[in-house]
Formats: C-alpha cells, structure tokens, sequence
C-alpha cells in the first residue's frame, strides 16, 4: 500500500502554494486574539489590569520627573458599558510622543534599560486602549499637557492591529485645569465583580508608595489615601548587567557587538564590578577550562637517583665547561627549591638560568638550547626518559609519577582503603598521565600533562573503575570527587594569553568556558543604584497607615543577582490590632513597588511564604505548612531590573531559586522581630497574671496582719513593685510653709538599667525645678518633663516646688505597663 507521503510529490506546487499562505502578524494582532495572556480575560479581570496599567504609568512618570504622585481614578457606569478615567499630576507628553505610547504595542523606553520601573514592555497601557476598542468599539481619550504649555493636546485614537500603529480621529488642543500631566479615559464592557480585588490593588498600592496620593471613586464607594512622607523614592540609575547573572546567548550576542579587542577590556567594559584586578581573576578562570591546568610534580627527593645536574649537562653542547655547569647548577637549584613544579613553570626557570649565566659567562644561551634543557629536566621529572625503548625499567613500582599520586590520593580517601587499594589506584592513574604523552595534538603528544577538568576527572574515573573491577573494592563518588580536587588544586594555572573578542566571536566553546568563569570568579554583589527599595522605614510607615496593628516589623535585604539582574527583596509584617483575628493571615504581593492581586497560587511568594514554618514564630499553621492563621499580614516586596514574571500580565513572580531564597530569607528577618515580640508579650501577659494574684492576695494578707499585730495596715503598692522587680514611680509631697515642695522618685527594682519619660501635669506653676527637668505651659497647664536613666537596683528623684492648691496627674512613658507600678 502506498503511503500518503509518498504521493505527496505527485502534485506539483504543495510546497510553493503552503509557502504562499503563511504571513507575519504584528505583535497588537496577536494580542488582539490572545488579550488573556496580558491580564484581559474577563470584564471583571479587564478592568482592574486597565486601572493598574494606568496607575503604574502614572507613577513612574511623575516619580521620574521628581514630582510627588497625585492619582485620581474614576470608575463609570456607562450604559452597556463602563468608563475608565484615571488623571495624573506627571509632566505630561509630547504631542509626538502621546499617539505612540498609547497605540502602540511594545512601544517604551525602559525595555533595554537596567534600572527598575513599574512597565518596561511597552505593553500596558495600549494593551488597556486595545482592550476597550475590541470591547466597545469606542477610542480612548487621552488629554495632557506639559509644564510651562498654555494648552493641553487632545487626541483620540485606537490601535490599528494590522500596523501595530495609532489611528488618530481626533487631534486639537483643549483647556484643561492641570497645569501638567495625562488623562486618559477609556469605555470597555466590564463589570464590578472584582470591586475587592480592585480595592486591594489601590490600597496596596498606597502601602509601597507611601510618597503618593491616590482616589478612588467607583460606583459605590469612594476612597482616599493620603500620603505618608514627602519623600521620593531614591531615583535610580542605568547599570550594566552583573557577570554572575548572564546566559551563554546573552555574551556571544555582546562579543559580536563590543569594541573592545581583548577579554580583559570586553569584561570590564560591558559588564558592572568588574575592574582590572577582577578580570584577571576571570581570565585566570577561563584559563582553566579554556586550556586547562599544567599538572605540577614533586621535585626529585634526596634519596632518588635522578641527577637533573647531568641532564642539563648532557643537553648542552658547545657552550664551555664553566658556562654549562653554571646553567644546570642554577636549573637544577630552583627545581629543588620548589615544592612543585608545572611544565610552564619549568620553562621560567630555565630562562632565568639562561638569562643569569649570559650575564656572568657571556656565553649566550638559544631558543634551541633551552628547549632542550627544558625537555630533558622535564623528563626526568615525570619519568618519561627513555620510556619507548629502555630494557632496564624497574617498572611501575618506583615511578615517580605513582608515588606522587599515591600521596595525594591518599589524602584524599578514607582511611578505610588500605594502601594496597590506593597505590593500585595510583598505579593506574599514573599511567593515564603517561598516556597523555601519546594523546595531544603536538609531535610529542601532551608532554606538559595539561588537563581541563573535565579530562582529569575522567582518568579518575577511569582509574577507579579499573580498581573496583580489579581489586573488587568500592570506590565511590566522594572518593573520586576528592580525589580530583585534590590533584586540581595542586595543578597550575597556564600563562597562556586568553583569544582575543574577535576569536571567541562565534566560538560557542570558547564562550561556554568564558560564561562558566565568570561565575566561578568571586565578585562583588551588582550596585543598587539601579534598584529603588521602599526602605524598612517607610514599609513599616505605609504598614502603619493603612492597618491599626499593635506590632510592626520591617527588613530589607542586600542586593542579589539573577540573570544578568540585581534585585532586592523586602518584607513587612503586621500583627494584632484590628486585624481579623480568624482565618487565614494576609499575604500582599508586590514587584517594583506594584501590587500583585491575581495568580496567587502561581507566585513564589506565595509558595516561599507557605514553606515556612510559622509555628517556630509563634503563629497558628494548621498542619505545619501553609498560609498561617491569625491576625496578620505579610508582605513580600521584590525590586529588580528585571522581574521574572510568569507571563505577560505580570501577575505573579516566577520561581526562580535565587530570588525564593532571598524572599525566605527576608520574610524570616521579620519573623525573629514578630516572634521575640509575641514571646515578650506571653512573658508580659504571665507578668500581669503574677501581679494580679499578688494585688489579691496582698491586700488580705495586709489586712490580717494589722488585725493580728493591733497595727496599722502596711503601705503594699512599694511591696508588689519589689516583689514583682518593677519600676517604681510615686510621687512624695509636704508642705514647707511657702507651698508644697514635690518629689518624684523613680526606684529601679528590674534586672537592666531603665530609660523612663516621666511627665507631671501640673495645675499651678512649679518653681526650684531640678536639674535635667524643663516646663512646658500649655492651656493653663504646666508640663514637668523627665527623662531619668535609673541603673539597676538604683533610684533617681525629680524634685521642685508649687502653690498648696496645685493638683497633679503622673504620666510615666519607656516601660512596658506590667514592669511599671505607679504610685500617686
């Protein structure tokens, strides 16, 4: 039977024909079809992405113009439809610029730069337009005007799919009350079923941008978040990408499109924390994967009847008894002096040696005689003389080669193989390294024993395999890691001068060992100059202003990086207060200071947050795993140059390990404040439980002791404060004839030295205050303020003078209410 392929030929033009049918599309016609993957899947869905796409951009132009944000956002009911407004107070745009940023796909200025900010696509905002066109038919209406401009320009347009360009319907200038900044309204079929969703996104919003004034009036409600500090995010700077984040596409694109010449030049120019001494580092690292390392033997021992004294000897001819002894003297001197020595590293020798006997000798000393005394010394040191045709070998029982590796591989192994296993083994790896003299590329095979890694790990393997086969013992993969690394380490980085830009241009391999080398080189973590964190300061502000909790902890980490990208990551955590006491704790989700409300299951975050176990912490995690339970609220903050989202509707953080890392990290910083603040509570709560059964107790006991002795009852407030190790506070008053003179005596009963603010209100003025005390008059009131620090077990007194018929109230601050007792 014969197959459908094999007719396919019998039709002349199949392939032509299905050529002709295929065509490009523009990136605003795919999105018109896929509107789902930038977060416009549904009405409700639509226009919470149109409000952020709006908001985001109005944030990151007034910030980069250094104007504190002010966003009103406006939501509609327009017939079958709803109206989007959204106004700013940034500097506004041109009237070149403003058909393009709106109705124009993938069109910014913030895709190649390095330096974080809410949008870097380009997609957005005229997404937010395409959305509303497809939906409503009807064009967004953009206003704005630019400092200094006597009238606003006015367009209306949508985005022509076919182009990927604006169509323009309306263009004139208008009047506009803002002296700068945009307006942008958009109709879209869409719905409120996302109003908490759209809720959260603006009150959010207001917790990372502490700086910005946001409204929001919708259909049903309508809110107001003023701003927490008039400071403006630090403005941040363009980078170059971080050595340790690039990928192999990445550099061999760059090498194409350097002008530098040499890798030392190209590493520093195009790449940030890299200097000279650093890229030095980095060409050494390349140097051992690119060519690999020089194996470095032991110098002959006293006892080996090696003479490399007579071997240079024998190598040199015609230079005259003096001026040839003086040569080898001075080789074979530095060759003993040394603990090890490389092929290269012989060859410095030599040409000191030569250099040095010239001088003295006059004797000059050529490339050929030195490559022969090179040759022989080195010979002798890897006993390869006379190895093709000697009859009188002892064999491999005294190889120098085998004694060597046996002493580093025994190191390297446990002590439970015995020294037959490991000099079987060294045996048999010593004869790869004499196989090396056959296998290079040169006429005289890899005399040098340069090996990359790589190699040398598979002789190892190799070796170890024959002698688990052989000696019918193990030799696992810890043994043979070991070992490797321990020949590696004795190995010598070759002074090889690295290819130049033009020579590794196009070399995948070339570049490979370049990227592997950069991050195998130590350097220092990217520059945060192109990063703008909240801050732990203005996290636990906005934290503040937007939930009434009774406990706050903030911590902001150093810079990472992933990709090629710096990051930082910030967490904040509120506990108690207001907050909803039952069910699952708050997580808020934040990138480059934007809220994350959507795909919460899908972010790292959000996984990195459930990982965490935080019953170590002290809140409720039923089952010990998953979101918390109690009065708490959890924020994530991740500030990079490059955000790794999951798609294109930038809803949730992908799972990349450097960035969970620092999350984890982050979240359990703040968790250890939550944690000793809870502890000190419980500690707190214990404490007051304590003085409550003493202050019921006491006062009986008093009272039965005055019944029993015929006495007065004892004064018990001084008891229950010593007692309890607290700090005393009680105000002593008598009259001296020109009024009452007044002392307030702070007695510090705890354990640690104590900082107080005492303020005494009085009614009359005082008079002879103290020292360290001042008066504030305010309303007819006089403020006595104090501010002792009292040692332990030591007192401190506040004293001054007032009419008889003053009145007083104590207000004692800086110590927690259960350590205090105040007595009036």
């Amino acid at each position: 039977m014969t197959s459908f392929q094999s007719t396919l030929g019998e039709d002349a033009g199949i392939a032509e024909e299905l050529a002709e049918s295929q065509q490009s599309i523009s990136i605003a016609e795919f999105f018109e079809k896929n509107k789902h993957m930038l977060g416009f899947d549904s009405g409700a869905r639509g226009l919470v992405t149109a409000v952020k796409e709006a908001v985001d951009n109005a944030l990151d132009a007034a910030e980069e113009s250094g104007i504190l944000p002010d966003i009103y956002v406006e939501i509609q009911e327009a017939g079958d439809y709803y109206r989007l407004i959204v106004e700013d107070n940034g500097p506004g745009l041109t009237k070149e610029s403003l058909p393009k940023v709106f109705g124009k796909l993938l069109y910014g200025s913030r895709f190649h730069a390095r330096e974080q900010s809410r949008g870097q696509q380009g997609i957005g905002i005229s997404a937010a337009v395409l959305y509303a066109q497809l939906t409503s038919g009807k064009p967004a209406k953009i206003t704005s005007r630019t400092q200094g401009s006597s009238e606003a320009e006015y367009f209306e347009l949508i985005v022509d799919t076919d182009e990927n360009e604006p169509e323009i319907s309306v263009e004139e200038t208008t009047t506009w009350d803002r002296p700068h900044g945009t307006r942008i309204e958009l109709e879209m079929e869409a719905n409120m079923r996302a109003r908490q969703q759209l809720h959260d996104y603006i009150k959010h919003t207001a917790v990372v941008n502490p700086h910005a004034r946001l409204e929001l009036r919708e259909p049903q409600e309508h809110f107001k978040f003023e701003r927490a500090t008039d400071q403006l995010p630090e403005e941040t700077e363009e980078i170059r990408p971080h050595p340790h984040g690039v990928e192999l596409g990445t550099v061999m694109k760059m090498l194409a499109a350097t002008d530098s010449q040499t890798v030392s030049g190209f590493v520093q120019e195009e790449f940030t924390r890299v200097g000279k001494k650093t890229a030095e580092s980095i060409i050494d690292e390349f140097r051992d994967r690119h060519y690999g390392r020089e194996m470095r033997w032991r110098p002959p021992a006293s006892h080996e009847a090696i003479d490399l004294h007579g071997a240079v000897e024998d190598a040199t001819a015609n230079k005259g008894a003096d001026a040839t002894a003086a040569f080898a003297d001075a080789i074979a001197e530095t060759v003993a002096d040394a603990d090890r020595i490389a092929h290269h590293e012989l060859v410095d020798a030599v040409e000191s040696a030569a250099a040095a006997v010239e001088d003295d000798h006059g004797t000059t000393f050529g490339d050929t005689v030195r490559e022969n005394a090179v040759e022989a010394v080195w010979l002798e040191l890897i006993d390869a003389v006379d190895a093709d045709d000697s009859d009188d070998s002892e064999g491999d029982a005294d190889s120098r080669l085998v004694a060597d590796l046996y002493d580093l591989a025994d190191d390297a192994t446990s002590t439970r193989k015995d020294d037959a296993v490991i000099d079987a083994f060294a045996d048999r790896l010593a004869a790869k390294f004499e196989d090396e003299l056959e296998s290079g590329d040169e006429h005289d095979g890899n005399v040098r024993h340069r090996l990359t890694h790589k190699r040398l790990r598979e002789h190892v393997d190799r070796a170890a395999d024959l002698t688990e086969e052989y000696d019918d013992v193990s030799f696992g993969e810890t043994a043979r890691e070991n070992v490797t690394e321990a020949i590696w380490d004795v190995m010598a980085t070759v002074p090889d001068d690295p290819p130049l830009v033009r020579e590794l241009d196009g070399d995948r391999d070339a570049t490979s060992n370049l990227v592997d080398a950069m991050r195998g080189t130590d350097i220092m973590a990217p520059p945060t100059r192109c990063l703008a964190p909240i801050s732990e300061d203005l996290i636990t502000a906005g934290l503040e202003k937007e939930f009434d909790a009774d406990f706050y902890a903030s911590a902001t980490r150093d810079a990472g990086v992933s990709g090629g990208d710096p990051f930082i990551v910030e967490a904040g955590i509120a506990y108690g207060g207001d907050l909803p006491a039952e069910g699952t704790g708050e997580v808020m989700r934040f990138a480059n200071r934007v809220p994350l409300v959507y795909q919460r299951g899908a972010c790292a975050t959000t996984d990195v947050v459930k990982s965490i176990g935080w019953r170590n912490y002290g809140l409720d995690q039923p089952g010990g795993s998953g979101l918390p339970n109690g009065p708490v609220v959890i924020m994530v903050h991740v500030a990079s140059t490059n955000v790794p989202f999951t798609s294109e509707s930038k809803d949730a953080v992908a799972n990349v390990p450097e960035i969970e890392d620092e999350i984890e990290l982050a979240v359990r910083e703040a968790a250890r404040e939550l944690k000793s603040y809870l502890n000190k509570r419980r500690s707190m709560q214990q404490r007051r439980k304590k003085q409550n059964v003493l202050g019921k107790i006491l006062p009986e006991m008093a009272e039965k002791v005055a019944e029993v002795t015929g006495r007065e009852e004892p004064d018990i407030d001084d008891a229950i404060a010593r007692i309890m190790n607290n700090v005393l506070v009680e105000r002593h008053t008598e009259a001296n004839g020109d009024g009452t003179a007044v002392s307030v005596v702070v007695e510090n009963n705890s354990s640690t030295n104590e900082s107080l603010e005492v303020t005494d209100i009085v009614s009359a003025e005082p008079r002879n205050l103290s020292d360290g005390a001042n008066v504030v008059e305010m309303d007819g009131e006089w403020f006595v303020k104090w501010e002792p620090e009292v040692s332990s077990d030591d007192d401190a007194a506040l004293e001054y003078e007032v009419p008889d018929d003053a009145t007083f109230d104590l207000d004692v601050k800086g110590v927690e209410s259960e350590k205090l007792t105040v007595k009036q």
